[in-house]
């Protein structure tokens, strides 16, 4: 599928493209790649029975929300963040999987590996998307459509999982063709035809116009992209104010300079859990702890971060929040130092009066790990990161699960770690 643009890619002779070629294909070098209902995907490999019927991946407490739902869930009204009654009540016929997100972070950190295998402009949103910047493997690999179906292809044979793609000048244009092809499509705007292609769209489709914005544009008639790229600019400051007016003017005119940033500034780094009933036990909420730490710990090491600082976050049953946090004497990255700096921090709550409804765990003030470090003294953070490492490498080679600590198996059910009887909304 191509926008104004030829399915048929450009071949290339033994001497690779000419100066006029590559200059063309470096005009149309972003890709924005996007998992199609990536979480749905992931549980289909373990359930093959269940494609092509409508699937919706949530908790089955009764205050879980869907995760994910399968394009034949979606067709019923089924949307991720609804509440799973409602979900159920739209689709009576779906069936539900509960996740699994060790499953997840195991392909995205698969799916990532092979974008840089690609190249090493890389930014990634999301597990389950990222903007590709692959201007420098043309002359190795061949113009962008063939890069394009190249990665569609790998990831299906790697991984079973199938992937849109967008190809275009711009992020803003690459990303809007990526969701106009699903799923498993792969659409090339070439920038002579980007305001055709944009000015057909509905304005809902241009970053930054929520459902607020799209009445108030449609109120005054402007219900296109390409109505929006027409209205003079003032017009526009006056209708949404005079960032949000510049700001749309521009995309709808397919004016958007951002490069692709191989490395976003992480702030924090976080895991969190919605119980399916309030949790009084503190030993029990320990427990949960334990494995938030390390689904925290396992993103930190696969970005190549370290913890200054770490946070917890409680929310009561009477959905009061509190959050806390501690400034460490020396950075970390193992989940058994995540753990022992929040555990730390629950206790020295206090005596709780209500039980507890959501527990979370956050890596704060992030940097990099190869940075000049002030390492503990007794060298324990070492040899936890070292054993964890190793975790990793298991897990990289025969899935994820497959080791864990003996403390999150559940004594109820063999082999089942605290995680997959939690619903995280």
């Amino acid at each position: 599928m191509t926008g104004g643009a030829s399915s048929r890619s450009t071949s290339q002779s033994s001497r690779g493209p000419t100066p006029e070629q590559l200059d063309k294909y470096r005009r149309c070098a972003i890709l924005h790649v996007d998992m199609d209902m990536f979480y749905v995907g992931v549980e289909l490999l373990r359930t093959p029975q269940h494609r092509g019927k409508p699937v919706i991946v949530a908790g089955l407490g009764a205050r879980s929300v869907v995760l994910s739902a399968s394009y034949e869930a979606r067709k019923f009204g089924v949307n991720s963040a609804m509440p799973l009654v409602q979900a159920r009540a739209a689709c009576p016929h779906a069936v539900v999987l509960e996740p699994h997100r060790e499953d997840y972070s195991y392909y995205s950190g698969l799916v990532m590996a092979m974008f840089r295998e690609i190249t090493d402009r890389v930014e990634q949103l999301s597990v389950d998307e990222a903007f590709l910047d692959v201007s420098g493997a043309i002359r190795r690999l061949g113009p962008p459509v063939v890069i394009a179906r190249r990665i569609r292809a790998e990831i299906e044979r790697r991984t079973g999982l199938t992937a849109s793609v967008g190809v275009a000048e711009t992020k803003t244009v690459a990303k809007i063709a990526s969701a106009h092809c699903k799923p498993d499509g792969l659409l090339i705007v070439e920038p002579q035809h980007t305001l055709a292609f944009l000015a057909q769209l509905p304005v809902t489709k241009l970053w930054g116009v929520g459902k607020r914005t799209a009445a108030i544009l449609q109120g005054a008639g402007l219900t296109t992209v390409g109505d929006i790229a027409q209205t003079p600019v003032n017009r526009l400051r006056s209708l949404v104010g005079d960032a949000a007016g510049h700001h749309l003017h521009q995309l709808a005119n397919g004016y958007d300079p951002r490069a692709v940033t191989p490395i976003r500034e992480e702030k924090s780094l976080g895991a969190e859990r919605t119980f399916e009933k309030d949790i009084s036990d503190t030993a029990q909420l320990k427990r949960v702890l334990l494995g938030l730490s390390h689904d925290t710990a396992a993103r930190l090491r696969r970005h190549g971060l370290r913890a200054e600082r770490v946070g917890l976050k409680l929310r009561y049953a009477d959905f009061s929040t509190i959050s806390r946090s501690r400034t460490l004497n020396h950075p970390i990255t193992s989940a058994h130092e995540l753990y022992t700096e929040s555990a730390a921090l629950l206790d020295h709550l206090g005596p709780r009066k209500q039980s507890v409804r959501l527990l979370g765990v956050r890596a704060e003030k992030l940097a990099a790990s190869d940075d000049a470090l002030q390492l503990s003294l007794d060298g324990r953070e070492e040899e936890w990161g070292a054993a964890e490492q190793a975790m990793d490498r298991v897990h990289s080679r025969f899935g994820p699960g497959m080791v864990r600590p003996a403390k999150l198996l559940d004594p109820t059910v063999p082999n089942r770690s605290a995680g997959d009887i939690l619903d995280n909304t």
